[in-house]
This record gives structure tokens, C-alpha cells and sequence, in this order.
């Protein structure tokens, strides 16, 4: 019997350990999406316990809490920090299948050195084993970061905002990461939220002009694009139900853009009439900037309406969405295209009955620019575990170039978070290590090993021209 988690876990064939341990486990990592906060890295913070770094904001584990019948005072509610983290030990312990399982196990290795398994009976030596060690040297937000061999950082900013914290760790030649803003404008497209016109003033105020049509906020929207770029901003991304393709001519999303100022909601056909011209927009000013593209797509979120009032987004209650067409997706990429607007773009959706509509799309539109210009996103939420993950290379590999492949990202709001590049590491090298040992490719290593550093580092690094900071 195999042991649980040794050096060559999900490893499974000689060819996959010697491409995990030469090529892939010592490449840096580049953390191209995320949702860390630049202003705790700035700050340095220090965690008190393991449940505020490991627990707080993870909605990942809320989820499964909850899936277990734990009490939302346990999970969300005023519950000790030690209770939290002594039902997360009771609830992991049996989360057996579940990636939570690998990754926390992962991530109490690497940054604790705790090498045995987290249950109710282990949860009070594990406690005191990581208190501990997040109060010694290193163990600070960056402590992490560097510990976990972490190149570049970018975190997921509105356009209002000020960059203030960039700014500050830009100017800070102490800390050898490069952290960069990637521009998130969804609150500016949402044109049927309620908020719409109050972020609108908002907007007004940070690009320092007035919003009065969508000439205008095409024009705010430029100046702020401008100002991320001075910060080093290079890519975009995107939260979307599904990627719309709704022409109409500039009079008519004028007359939409009024009417909502106005205080009218508009339809839904108008609605995806104005997020198109909104995003063909974007994409044309993405293009120009040499700027990549990311389109996250396929999620019904915040479907526990009680629960959503209470706790906000982003807190465990969102699920896959089965509407996204690929004819939508593929008409909106051709558009650009036919403009010659067409940006790097990233394709993510949350349903793996998207894979081979994605990777057929990418061969359409990809050409000389760049490796893989147009690229299918990394297994993304729902999908970053062992058979996700798979599927994904394998549907890449047969209809597309997986040597061209950007790798993995954390999409994480925790610092403990980077072990999860670790884990697709490995599946990656065990995939290549199936097909060279199935007689499916020859026994190159020295071609395995670049394709595999590539798609861990390199393909990542060239493609959104990432330098490395000066100090």
C-alpha cells in the first residue's frame, strides 16, 4: 500500500516522479488571479491563530462545513476561533474525495511541518503547532508569500480604486515580489444592479470627470485604464453569466445608458445590448494595450437568497450554471476578430460540459501574436481537484496545444493558498508520465521537462510580460 501524502504523492510512475522533482516542484510560482488584499501584504500582517489565516473568508471550507450539518455559528457566527477550527479538524477528517482533503493537508505540511492527519482527536495538537509557528519569524503575510516561492502577485482591483498600496510595495525594494493590480470593471457593466448609479459617482470621482452618457464612461474608463497602467496593469478579468453577443448601434445603447440614469431598469434584452458594447469595448482597449483578457463564465451565484442577505457574496452559495453557449462565446471572440481588436484572451467556465466547445473556440482565433493567444483558464473553482484538473489537460491536449498552457492560479483569498500550485504540479506530471509510460510519447525528457517548467512558469510569465521586480 502506497503511503498517505509522501515526496512522490499522486506520482504513480517513474516518468512522472523525475518530471515533478527535476523539472516542475522548483519553478516559482506566478499567481496570475487571486484575491489576496495588497494592503495586508503591504502591511506585513500577522495571523493570531491558524482558523483567521485558514479559515476566515474561505468559502471553499464554509461550504463543506456546512454540506457536514455544522452549525453556522461554527462557521461564519461567534463561535471561538478554536470551536471553528476544532469543527473544520471533525469535518476534513472525513472528507475523504474531497481536494479540501489534499489541499489542507498540503498546506499543514508545507508551511507547519505537521506531517500527520488533521481528525477531531489531532485537531488540539495542530492548533498549538501552527499558533506556534505563526507567531515565529517569517510566518508574516509575505513571510508566506516568500516562502511558497511566489514571482509575481496580481490581485483582482475595481477602477476606482486608488492603487495606493501598489504603489507602496512598487516603492518597496525590501520585498522582492512583484505585486500588480489586474483590472476588474464589473460594477461599471452591471448596469441592472441597484448600485449601478451610486458606483457611477464613484467612478466620476476617480476618473475626475462627469458620467453623462456612454461616450463618457467609455472616456472615465479610458483614464482609469491609463492610471492601472502606470501602476504595471496588464490583464483584465471578468465575472460573467455568460459571454453575450448583442449588437446594436451607438444610438441605441446612448438611449439605454439615459433611460437607466434616469432611474428606468432596463430590459433584459438591453441589458445584454449594453454589456456587449460594454465589453467589445473593453476587449478593443485591451487589444490596443497589448493587455490580456479574462472571461470567467458559467456560475449562478448567491442562489440562498436568506443566507445571501445575511453573509454578502462570495460566501458559499453560488453553483454551476448550465446556460453558457458556446455560439455566444465564439460570436463575441469573431466580432473582436473581424474589428482586428481581438485580445490575449482567457476562457474560464464553471461547467466541464464547456471544455471541448472551449478548446475547439481557441483553435479558431489563435495566430502568431502570442503562444496560445486565445487560452482555455485553468480548472477553475468547482474544477481545480484531481479529475477536474485531468479532464481539462486532456481536452486541451486533444483539440488544442497544452505545451502552450498559462498553468495554474489560486483564485484565493488566503496566503496558505499556494500549495495548490504544488497539487497541479503533480497532476500535470502524472498525466505526462501515463502517456510516456502507455507507449503515448516517446521517453523525451528533455522535451518533457521544458513543457512541463513552461506550463508551471514560463508560458505564464511571457504571456502577460511579466519582468521581475527591481530591488
Amino acid at each position: 500500500m502506497k503511503a498517505f501524502m509522501d515526496q512522490d504523492f499522486l506520482l504513480n510512475t517513474e516518468t512522472a516522479r523525475v518530471l515533478y522533482h527535476e523539472a516542475a516542484k522548483d519553478c516559482p510560482i506566478i499567481d496570475y488571479h487571486c484575491h489576496l488584499s495588497p494592503r495586508e501584504i503591504y502591511e506585513d500582517i500577522r495571523y493570531d491563530n491558524i482558523t483567521q489565516v485558514w479559515l476566515g473568508g474561505d468559502h471553499y471550507k464554509w461550504r463543506l462545513m456546512r454540506s457536514a450539518g455544522v452549525p453556522e455559528k461554527y462557521i461564519t457566527g461567534d463561535a471561538s476561533d478554536y470551536e471553528k477550527f476544532e469543527k473544520y479538524a471533525e469535518v476534513i477528517g472525513k472528507a475523504i474525495g474531497n481536494p479540501l482533503y489534499h489541499w489542507s493537508h498540503l498546506e499543514l505540511r508545507r508551511f507547519f511541518g505537521y506531517d500527520g492527519v488533521l481528525n477531531k482527536k489531532t485537531a488540539p495538537e495542530v492548533w498549538k503547532i501552527a499558533n506556534e509557528k505563526l507567531q515565529s519569524e517569517g510566518y508574516t503575510s509575505r513571510g508566506l508569500i516568500l516562502m511558497s516561492n511566489v514571482d509575481t502577485i496580481c490581485t483582482t482591483d475595481d477602477p476606482v480604486d486608488s492603487l495606493e498600496w501598489h504603489e507602496k510595495l512598487a516603492a518597496d525594494k525590501s520585498f522582492p515580489v512583484t505585486v500588480l493590480p489586474a483590472w476588474r470593471p464589473d460594477k461599471a457593466m452591471n448596469i441592472e444592479k441597484d448600485t449601478w448609479p451610486g458606483y457611477l459617482a464613484q467612478l466620476e470621482q476617480a476618473a475626475g470627470m462627469a458620467i453623462r452618457s456612454f461616450a463618457d464612461l467609455k472616456a472615465a474608463l479610458k483614464k482609469r485604464l491609463d492610471f492601472f497602467a502606470a501602476h504595471g496593469c496588464s490583464l483584465s478579468d471578468h465575472a460573467l453569466n455568460y459571454v453575450m453577443y448583442a449588437p446594436a448601434d451607438e444610438q441605441e445603447i446612448e438611449a439605454i445608458f439615459a433611460a437607466r440614469l434616469n432611474g428606468k431598469m432596463p430590459t433584459e434584452q438591453e441589458e445584454l445590448k449594453f454589456k456587449f458594447a460594454f465589453m467589445t469595448f473593453l476587449g478593443a482597449e485591451y487589444h490596443d494595450r497589448d493587455w490580456a483578457m479574462q472571461l470567467h463564465y458559467g456560475c449562478r451565484r448567491d442562489n440562498n437568497q436568506p443566507m445571501f442577505r445575511q453573509l454578502g457574496p462570495d460566501t458559499g452559495f453560488d453553483c454551476v450554471d448550465n446556460s453558457a453557449p458556446s455560439t455566444q462565446t465564439a460570436a463575441f471572440l469573431g466580432y473582436l476578430q473581424d474589428r482586428d481588436k481581438l485580445p490575449k484572451t482567457v476562457l474560464y467556465s464553471l461547467n466541464t460540459n464547456d471544455n471541448a466547445a472551449i478548446d475547439t473556440i481557441l483553435g479558431c482565433f489563435q495566430n502568431d501574436e502570442a503562444v496560445g493567444k486565445i487560452q482555455h483558464g485553468a480548472a477553475w473553482w468547482f474544477n481545480d481537484h484531481f479529475e477536474g484538473m485531468t479532464e481539462h489537460m486532456k481536452s486541451l491536449a486533444n483539440l488544442g496545444y497544452l505545451a502552450g498552457f498559462i498553468g495554474m492560479l489560486t483564485d484565493s483569498r488566503s496566503f496558505l493558498s499556494y500549495p495548490r500550485h504544488e497539487y497541479f504540479r503533480r497532476i500535470l506530471c502524472r498525466q505526462f508520465g501515463e502517456w510516456v509510460e502507455s507507449g503515448f510519447f516517446p521517453e523525451d525528457l528533455d522535451t518533457l521537462k521544458e513543457i512541463v517548467a513552461d506550463i508551471s512558469y514560463g508560458n505564464a510569465k511571457r504571456y502577460f510580460h511579466f519582468a521581475k521586480k527591481e530591488i
